[in-house]
């Protein structure tokens, strides 16, 4: 049952609110945080985990995913009214009304709170301050300042979406290293493709929202002609995890061949645009990610 529905159905149940409260905390999106941090944990960590790096592992996990989940709340709250007229984000609470603004930035509050003393207290400070300035980044500056006024909001609201690598590695370790920046950088190059590619089959809903996304800006063709150069420079970054000797031949492998995946898809679209293809692009950019980190993952224990 969607929110909307459980909502109609009963508006007072437990279950539906909680539901609701739920769909704040865009799950898939924090799914993805949290897996990004963990890889960054994992990496961070020589051989096999014993069960006190698998305790921290399991605590900062914990505290990332909460202040997370309050940084998607609280963008919940800033774009309600742009939420409501776009067809991917008009079912959310905030832009339907079953949820009021007072109660949205209560539930962000405590689970700021409550991640970011879970951090401080069983983690390290470090890792707290690095989460809380990400929450800073993405809540505020990208969403409230660049979001609405720049269409590279993307491209410079991209450094918060990149940094939970680099929490992942200074909760391990209590530091910021260079390995863990090769993943930020991935990252950060990694986010203008994907999203782009979201926003030529959404264009029609960036214009009614308003908002000064590349396609809307800029045109179809530019923003395809941006996908892949930046598809091509994220080719390059890829490769840095070998050349600095963080990995080896499998991460090496699977990174040529989801990299020139990456690019082909790219290609197609820049040569010969259709929605079907920016979709194809867009749902081609997660596998990317995800199985770029976890052949990371995998190649960590090989070597």
């Amino acid at each position: 049952m969607s929110v909307s529905q459980a909502s109609s159905a009963d508006p007072t149940s437990l279950p539906s609110v909680w539901r609701q409260y739920y769909a704040l905390t865009k799950p898939r999106v924090v799914q993805l945080i949290v897996f990004c941090a963990l890889i960054g944990m994992v990496l961070a960590v020589p051989g096999i985990p014993g069960w006190p790096e698998l305790r921290l592992i399991g605590l900062a996990c914990a505290g990332i995913w909460l202040v997370a989940g309050a940084a998607a709340a609280f963008n919940c709250i800033v774009e309600q009214g742009i939420d409501a007229k776009m067809r991917r984000t008009a079912w959310r609470p905030t832009a339907k009304g079953e949820l009021a603004n007072t109660q949205t930035l209560l539930f962000s509050a405590v689970l700021c709170l409550a991640g970011s003393l879970l951090l401080y207290v069983t983690v390290n400070p470090l890792t707290m301050w690095l989460t809380f300035a990400t929450f800073v980044g993405y809540a505020v500056v990208y969403t409230v300042i660049l979001k609405p006024l720049t269409p590279q909001n993307i491209v410079i609201g991209g450094a918060s979406g990149a940094m939970p690598p680099v929490l992942g590695w200074a909760a391990m370790t209590g530091e910021v290293s260079p390995e863990s920046l090769i993943l930020f950088l991935i990252i950060f190059l990694w986010t203008p493709p994907h999203f782009w590619a979201l926003a030529l089959y959404r264009v029609e809903d960036y214009k009614k929202s308003g908002l000064p996304m590349l396609p809307v800006t800029h045109g179809n063709e530019f923003t395809r002609l941006q996908i892949l150069l930046y598809t091509l420079v994220l080719f390059a970054a890829c490769l840095l995890p070998f050349i600095y000797r963080m990995s080896g031949w499998l991460y090496l492998v699977s990174a040529l061949v989801l990299s020139a995946w990456f690019f082909v898809y790219a290609w197609k679209l820049w040569k010969h645009y259709s929605d079907d293809m920016a979709r194809k692009t867009f749902r081609f950019s997660l596998i990317h990610l995800s199985a770029l980190f976890a052949a990371l993952l995998v190649d960590h224990y090989l070597i």
